[in-house]
């Protein structure tokens, strides 16, 4: 069998398969259907420093292959993630976890990176500064190169474990915000998150969600994520974690050809909740048939950059 281990920002990973943030809660929602200990790792729901309901309702809507969200990080801030659902967590994953960090303010994405830097399972911190369903926070952050610097470089100064910045597709020159991230110190970069995009009820006339805008993921959005995974991957000497309309074995190996050290499937698990399962099952018989003795070898550096 294939070799599936790879190695993200020096922690070991069995296999390289991600379950994103926001699409798998804090794990134990998932234990109870399969073991989660057979992912490479997962990023838990995205957390803020204070507690957040989130957006008004209607927050989720379909789209062709895809579906938009407005849920507007709800959550039930960092004091209760540290002292409920970490325990919770911990009984049922026995590996490093990303703790994916939202804020509206430098001050806020220091205070809960700090908190949870300090907690002996998370193994990496992924800053979202990409959130396209909050106000005054969120992708304002991820927009340009000095506020993406500065954010990344003031979590770096307060934390030791490694720092994965969560970057935007809804910009126009995401390997700039990359660079400028890596300039500041992350130790990776993560994307894409969400595309914007609305739908309209034809019998009201108005938005489906009552943010209007939402975040569209899905199979849909897949080739526009690994174009913008292979642009950064080239462009910066720190890891990539692909991210966007992945759902099977295949998609994972075309984002790690495409330059991805690990791969986050975030959507597909809104449709199956088994679907990060299957696709550990299936990568090594889906290597066997690429020819792919190793994922650690899927690298960019084998194609002309």
């Amino acid at each position: 069998m294939g070799k599936l281990n790879v190695n993200l920002c020096g922690i070991e990973l069995d296999n390289p398969v991600i379950a994103s943030s926001g699409t798998f809660g804090y794990g134990y929602e998932f234990a109870e259907l399969y073991d989660i200990n057979c992912l490479g790792t997962f990023s838990f729901k995205g957390t803020t420093k204070e507690p957040r309901f989130g957006n008004a309702t209607p927050r989720i809507a379909e789209g062709p292959s895809g579906i938009l969200n407005s849920i507007g990080l709800q959550n039930p801030g960092v004091e209760k993630v540290i002292s409920e659902e970490l325990p919770k967590l911990k009984k049922c994953f026995h590996k490093p976890v990303i703790a994916n960090v939202g804020g509206f303010s430098m001050e806020e994405y220091v205070y809960t990176c700090k908190k949870l830097d300090k907690e002996e399972q998370v193994g990496w911190l992924e800053v979202n500064i990409s959130c396209p369903n909050v106000h005054g926070g969120g992708m304002s952050f991820g927009m340009q190169c000095d506020a993406a610097y500065a954010i990344t470089k003031a979590v770096k100064e307060a934390t030791t474990k490694p720092v994965l910045i969560k970057l935007s597709p809804n910009v126009t020159d995401i390997v700039s915000i990359a660079k400028a991230c890596e300039d500041a110190g992350a130790d990776g970069i993560s994307l894409i998150n969400t595309l914007m995009g609305m739908r309209i009820d034809l019998k009201t006339r108005k938005p489906i969600l009552a943010n209007v805008f939402g975040g569209y993921s899905g199979a849909a959005v897949f080739p526009v994520a690994l174009r913008l995974v292979y642009l950064v991957a080239h462009a910066v000497d720190i890891p990539v974690v692909g991210i966007g309309g992945v759902s099977s074995a295949e998609n994972v190996l075309e984002m790690m050809m495409a330059g991805a050290t690990a791969v986050q499937v975030g959507a597909a698990n809104l449709l199956d909740p088994f679907v990060c399962r299957d696709i550990v099952r299936d990568l090594p018989a889906a290597m066997e048939k690429y020819g792919i003795d190793s994922l650690s070898d899927l690298s960019i550096k084998q194609g002309a950059k």
